[in-house]
């Protein structure tokens, strides 16, 4: 890893982490930049994972300072079954090849790019799903969690909507939420070999600085600052992994 490569990965990585903390989908470009910075697709994959860790423990201490928490009793039905989901969807990753990631990955970024132009809006007024019902919805975002993970916090907002959560609370469940799923899914990636850990301590260094002010940012009301720059990265960035565009980098 070079020093550009290393300054790359700190400042894209404390923008991805306020984008994370405020919505979701920061994802979308740091695991590309770890593979530009010549980590392998499955473990730019893995690596990343130690920096989402860091910048959602630095994302929830910055909520709970700005006095914003939630009730245990309300993610009873959440965090269990996002365990199990991350574990499959870790495992399963773990076992592609680094080009069908890389391009799995920039197909998967093309929707994550429209849901991020078409932010989903938090209802107060729909109607809660029955427990088995957000017990499998949960899941099946646990899996996707453990799997790409990038963008699911814009999944987790729209599935938390149906709850009635303002966006601040339905953002330090995000938080909670991915957490979680990180802990469980960054251990398979460690055990099945897919941690290239300098690349991945520079960036958790970036995450978790754009974490913390994110955080911040999402309570005051801040996003829109840096939605723009997001999307227009993401897109060059899913080009990338798509093989078109190779000139630009």
């Amino acid at each position: 890893m070079t020093i550009l490569d290393a300054l790359i990965l700190l400042v894209g990585g404390a923008f991805a982490g306020a984008v994370n903390a405020m919505a979701g989908g920061g994802s979308m470009l740091t695991v590309p930049l770890l593979v530009i910075a010549g980590v392998p697709g499955v473990a730019a994959n893995g690596s990343n994972r130690v920096g989402i860790l860091t910048s959602n423990v630095a994302s929830f201490l910055s909520f709970r300072r700005e006095g914003k928490t939630v009730d245990p009793k309300s993610l009873t039905l959440i965090i269990p079954p996002a365990l199990v989901g991350a574990a499959v969807g870790a495992f399963g990753i773990s076992q592609l090849t680094d080009e069908t990631f890389e391009r799995v990955f920039g197909l998967i970024m093309i929707p994550l790019i429209i849901l991020t132009v078409r932010k989903p809006q938090v209802k107060t007024d729909g109607n809660d799903w029955p427990a088995a019902i957000t017990v499998a919805v949960f899941f099946l975002i646990g899996i996707y969690a453990g799997a790409i993970q990038a963008g699911v916090g814009l999944v987790l907002l729209a599935a938390l909507s149906r709850a009635g959560l303002d966006l601040v609370t339905a953002n330090v469940v995000k938080v909670i939420f991915t957490f979680f799923a990180t802990c469980i899914a960054l251990p398979i990636f460690i055990l099945e070999g897919n941690i290239r850990w300098l690349p991945a301590l520079v960036l958790a260094v970036g995450l978790s600085i754009g974490g913390w002010v994110g955080a911040k940012l999402a309570v005051r009301g801040g996003e829109g600052r840096i939605r723009m720059v997001m999307i227009v990265a993401a897109i060059a960035l899913a080009l990338k992994l798509l093989g078109f565009w190779s000139w630009v980098f």
